[in-house]
């Protein structure tokens, strides 16, 4: 009898002991998780993915293992291209390891490139499909790097890939609102840039994403002739030819020869670059005071009428409905 009781009494410790604890356990396990010290628990939902493997991998000292091998599975069916087990895998395997750059990177590439330039030439299925498969495809891409931001905040190569699928001339078509596409990007470059890891083209390409939304053309010169007098190493073509279109945006009254020249040296250079830029209509960068500056250096410079960029055809830029025509 004796026995009983003292079991009962040890068994009501316990359970007193064990429910003074819980809360305390629950709470320092989630500020474990939030600092990256230990993985966070798997869902309900994975274990049915998992199988047989969910019971090794739940304590968490495997997942990071059995990532790579899914990894693997992911290489092989994307050679097989079979984009819906592709997606589905990736998705399993940043379950397993929330924290590592190169599975959200390589997840979202295969989806938004892979995936998409997959429907770009497949001639089997019809055009409209095509299309369709192709715009969700990048969709879903950008879903798929926007969760890996979320789960890596501070990562700045994932940020610099949202700006770089945002402007992308071959990807922002996808999305209905070119405008605050580029708007996005530019904002994804800058906090990529706010880390401060990010490597040097990326407040560059920040800039070249905002020249391109409209209504935002000066604060994008003030940033250009902010990178302009830091250092000459910002002195890239585009960069250049970006602060020539914005000058002229802020003053169409000025001598735009005067400025070419100014800004990028000698009227060879000028008219060179300038040409170039007049001629990258898939980019949807802004054109102001080019052609006026080309006419009067392609005279200045005794070029022929036929050789000047402002009486060449201009390329079609290329989107969905060139791909899709048939």
């Amino acid at each position: 009898m004796r026995l009983v009781r003292k079991s009962m009494i040890l068994l009501a410790v316990a359970l007193v002991f064990g429910a003074v604890r819980m809360p305390f356990e629950s709470a320092l396990r989630g500020e474990l998780e939030k600092s990256g010290l230990i993985p966070r628990e798997l869902e309900v939902g994975t274990k049915q993915k998992l199988g047989q493997t969910f019971a090794a991998v739940s304590l968490g000292g495997l997942r990071t293992l059995v990532a790579t091998f899914y990894n693997l599975r992911a290489f092989s069916e994307f050679t097989e291209q079979r984009w819906g087990d592709v997606a589905r895998t990736f998705d399993l395997i940043v379950t397993l390891a929330p924290h590592t750059r190169y599975y959200w990177e390589t997840g979202y590439w295969h989806q938004a490139y892979n995936a998409a330039s997959y429907y770009i030439n497949e001639e089997k299925l019809p055009a409209e499909r095509r299309r369709e498969a192709w715009r969700e495809s990048i969709h879903a891409g950008r879903d798929f790097l926007e969760r890996g931001i979320r789960n890596n905040p501070d990562d700045w190569s994932l940020w610099a890939n949202k700006g770089f699928l945002l402007s992308d001339p071959n990807k922002f078509p996808a999305f209905r609102d070119q405008a605050k596409s580029f708007e996005e990007a530019a904002e994804a470059y800058r906090k990529a840039e706010a880390t401060g890891r990010a490597l040097p083209y990326v407040k560059r390409f920040s800039l070249y994403a905002l020249a391109r939304v409209p209504g935002r053309e000066d604060e994008a010169l003030e940033i250009a002739r902010r990178f302009y007098n830091e250092s000459e190493r910002n002195h890239t073509p585009t960069l250049l030819s970006l602060l020539f279109v914005l000058e002229a945006h802020a003053d169409a009254s000025q001598d735009m020869e005067e400025l070419a020249v100014r800004l990028f040296g000698t009227k060879e250079k000028a008219f060179e670059q300038l040409g170039t830029h007049w001629q990258r209509t898939r980019d949807r960068f802004p054109v102001y005071g080019v052609a006026e500056a080309l006419q009067r250096l392609g005279k200045d410079l005794d070029i022929p009428a036929g050789e000047n960029p402002l009486n060449q055809p201009l390329p079609p830029p290329p989107g969905p409905d060139q791909w899709f025509s048939q």
